[in-house]
């Protein structure tokens, strides 16, 4: 696929995540991989969409004006890039992306950002569901520590390989930032065999 013909969306990638108030997480690689893979995308001349979440809740660090909204500064849009605001979890709800996206032929997505179970699973079903080849990039997300239901703590690396599991084969795809890239500089490929064993495989790796 022409590399015009889909779109980067990077989630939530704002200054409050970086804070240690968010909790302990995983993979802090993360952000290392999302520069690469936004740097690929802007040699490419490929669509790329910043999202960032504006909290309702007053006393959010998400909060307009509080400087947790702020894109973290490795990761700042372009002039010339898309950004979206959103006000609950999921990137398409009440904010015209899939609107845009139509309108410029965009029908693959690749997702990365924070975090993994919450606004990355929640738009990756969204985009899966409206039809969008979606793919959700395994070492470029993170997820945070959490109780679950029945009051087992459930450590970053749990939270973060669960939501990955939900979308995988159902909403997305779930692959590594290595094969995203590769498949970049030659679109038209199949997709490698080995990708999602590797992006699954790297999983249990994160930390």
């Amino acid at each position: 696929m022409h590399a015009h013909h889909r779109a980067l969306i990077i989630i939530d990638m704002q200054q409050g995540m970086a804070s240690p108030a968010a909790g302990s997480r995983n993979n802090p690689g993360a952000e290392h991989q999302i520069a690469t893979l936004l740097q690929a995308w802007r040699a490419a001349d490929a669509t790329v969409v910043h999202v960032r979440h504006i909290s309702r809740t007053p006393g959010s660090p998400f909060w307009p004006g509080q400087p947790g909204v702020e894109f973290q500064a490795a990761l700042a849009p372009l002039p010339e890039e898309h950004v979206v605001e959103k006000n609950v979890p999921d990137a398409f709800i009440h904010s015209g992306l899939e609107r845009w996206l139509r309108a410029r032929s965009i029908s693959k997505l690749v997702i990365v950002g924070v975090s993994t179970n919450n606004s990355v699973e929640s738009s990756a079903r969204t985009a899966g569901n409206l039809g969008f080849a979606t793919q959700v990039v395994a070492d470029a997300c993170f997820a945070f520590a959490q109780v679950d239901y029945a009051g087992t703590p459930r450590t970053a690396d749990e939270v973060h390989a669960m939501a990955l599991a939900n979308l995988h084969g159902e909403y997305a795809q779930v692959v590594a930032t290595a094969d995203v890239i590769d498949a970049l500089s030659r679109p038209c490929a199949a997709p490698a065999p080995h990708l999602v064993r590797s992006a699954v495989a790297g999983i249990r790796q994160l930390r």
